[in-house]
């Protein structure tokens, strides 16, 4: 029985894959991404603090925007005051919402990732010329307000259409984020005879899936991002890993979770020197510099 499948790259099980090492001969390269995000008042999609009544839905729309007025700003001071680096994974609508917030994300030369033009909408519902137009437009609006054009894309809602690498990597795309299926970057094959890199996101270390869908507590995600460093660096020994860590300002941003939010990452940079602390953009552009057949 044969099923369905994308297409996009073979079976190649973590065993047996060729090693390698990211800069400064490590083997465990961690980045943190940031999602700044811009919903649309009284309609579309958005994450619920609780379940949400008629719109306008004021409580839910209202915990989102704290996270851009307030939620970010303590954030970005937490990171400041241990020499962090992060990945900004941006709606364009953030731009013209909170100009003060993207530029604060400049002036630390974080990486600016497009997320396409706000999350009040899925990508993947649409047909191939709205899609493209989408992407063409978040695109644009990320290259005119940063001078360059963004590297890498995450899916509003990680949402995908049997389209979306092929769109992306003929937009000029580097890598996508969407997919979690492994803990290595990995090729995509796309039309034309192009290709896209898969670096990996978390799905598990991520604050929406562990705080808004299991109910996880505040210190209980925090153990979660050190366990999984303590684990991913021994495991690395053997062979290089990614570790991302996804972080949304209206949750993490809070007061009682940024507290143990804070003690995650001192324990991670207190261990600095024995990894590669990046972005997602500098894992693809490193991985482009291996020989082929380095990556599956």
């Amino acid at each position: 029985m044969k099923l369905p499948t994308h297409d996009r790259y073979d079976y190649v099980p973590l065993r047996g894959r060729q090693v390698y090492s990211w800069p400064g001969n490590h083997r465990l390269a961690v980045y943190f991404a940031l999602n700044l995000e811009h919903f649309s008042f009284g309609e579309g999609l958005g994450a619920e603090l609780a379940p949400g009544g008629p719109q306008p839905d004021v409580l839910n729309f209202a915990w989102r925007d704290y996270g851009n007025r307030v939620g970010a700003w303590y954030m970005l001071d937490a990171f400041d005051a241990l020499g962090l680096p992060l990945a900004a994974l941006a709606n364009s609508s953030m731009y013209d919402y909170a100009p003060d917030l993207m530029a604060a994300v400049r002036a630390r030369g974080d990486e600016i990732v497009g997320h396409g033009r706000t999350n009040a909408e899925r990508q993947g519902t649409l047909d191939e010329a709205a899609e493209r137009a989408l992407i063409g437009e978040a695109t644009s609006r990320l290259s005119e307000a940063e001078g360059r054009k963004p590297e890498g894309w995450l899916g509003p809602w990680i949402s995908h259409s049997h389209r979306t690498p092929d769109l992306l990597a003929e937009a000029g795309y580097r890598y996508l984020l969407d997919w979690c299926m492994d803990d290595q970057p990995i090729w995509f094959r796309c039309r034309g005879g192009k290709r896209i890199l898969a670096v990996p996101y978390p799905q598990e270390v991520n604050d929406i899936p562990a705080i808004v869908a299991r109910k996880m507590g505040a210190e209980a995600f925090a153990d979660m991002i050190v366990d999984q460093f303590d684990e991913m660096l021994e495991l690395s020994e053997a062979r290089p890993l990614v570790m991302g860590v996804a972080l949304h300002a209206y949750l993490v941003g809070q007061p009682h979770r940024l507290r143990h939010l804070k003690r995650a990452l001192r324990h991670i940079a207190a261990r600095r020197e024995a990894i590669w602390l990046t972005t997602p953009g500098a894992i693809a552009r490193h991985c482009e510099s291996f020989p082929a057949g380095t990556i599956p």
